[in-house]
């Protein structure tokens, strides 16, 4: 396809030119005066090589190419005039694209209200919600498969990675409610040296595993981890089955199942936190709008 050399100057005096089918009301609404419209239409004229005006004394008419150039003149010019506008709305942040990774338990938490304040600020913005583990979610991060992550434990220290700690949960156990400790008010994390444990394998979440264990080892004890979960919904259900006992963070009991208990632990001290992590170098004005919108709307306590 030849590419056509048109200057949209042109274009758009031809249009205009058009719908008034008088040079000198064409050359007020263009604010230029009457010579230097015309010159523009021979111009386009010498380009499409026939006349787009009939010139009869006292009035101009749209010939039959003109007629034919009309439409395909003001779709390109209303063309470009969206795209335009939509090239600002992104380019300022009021618009475009956003993916977010998430740990699946922080739906129970940071997420809703982050997204609703986000939501309500920027409303032509499309959201790609993605869920995953906070391990992935570094990756992804770094392969630029997401923008934002949402995730547990972060790294100390990410030449890459921004972090910004939102939230920080004490733990709870968890435990059948046919245990003997879902008796009680709460549970000394020594009470439990005996159980079986089901946890999240560590490779989805190395600091927070490693944390759970070492809560373990401060009150004597390596848990015995019989079962695994990818998900902290399959952990407890796993642990309603009697399978074994486990040890979350504290938003883990809005999972509603009638056959768990989650009681508060002894010590009390111990915190897993939650962290928005983003791209340093990421010029992307979103993430910029994603931080303040959380920074606005802090999360609630579970």
């Amino acid at each position: 396809m030849e590419r056509p050399e048109i200057p949209l100057a042109q274009l758009h005096a031809f249009v205009v030119l058009a719908e008034e089918l008088h040079f000198g009301h064409a050359a007020t609404r263009l604010g230029i005066a009457q010579p230097p419209l015309s010159q523009q239409i021979r111009r386009l004229e010498d380009k499409v090589g026939h006349a787009l005006f009939s010139r009869d004394p006292g009035r101009i008419n749209l010939t039959p190419a003109g007629r034919e150039l009309l439409p395909a003149a003001r779709h390109a010019l209303t063309h470009l005039a969206e795209g335009l506008a939509a090239a600002r709305q992104v380019g300022s942040g009021r618009a475009g694209r956003l993916r977010i990774g998430f740990a699946a338990s922080l739906a129970l938490t940071v997420l809703p209200s982050l997204l609703r304040t986000f939501r309500e600020r920027f409303p032509a913005v499309h959201l790609d919600i993605q869920e995953m583990t906070t391990a992935p979610q570094l990756v992804a991060l770094r392969e630029r498969a997401i923008d934002i992550g949402l995730l547990r434990e972060p790294p100390a220290h990410d030449a890459e990675l921004g972090f910004e700690t939102v939230l920080a949960e004490p733990f709870v156990a968890v435990l059948p409610v046919s245990h003997p400790l879902a008796a009680q008010r709460a549970v000394q994390v020594e009470q439990l040296a005996a159980c079986p444990f089901v946890l999240l394998p560590r490779a989805v979440g190395p600091p927070l595993y490693d944390q759970i264990v070492d809560l373990c080892i401060a009150a004597g004890f390596t848990p015995q981890v019989t079962q695994h979960a990818v998900e902290w919904q399959t952990v407890c259900a796993l642990v309603e089955t009697g399978l074994g006992v486990s040890l979350a963070p504290e938003s883990i009991r809005r999972i509603r199942l009638k056959g768990v208990a989650f009681r508060k632990i002894e010590p009390n001290t111990a915190r897993t936190r939650v962290a928005v992590a983003w791209r340093k170098n990421d010029s992307n004005p979103l993430v910029a709008g994603i931080l303040a919108a959380l920074h606005q709307d802090p999360p609630d306590r579970p």
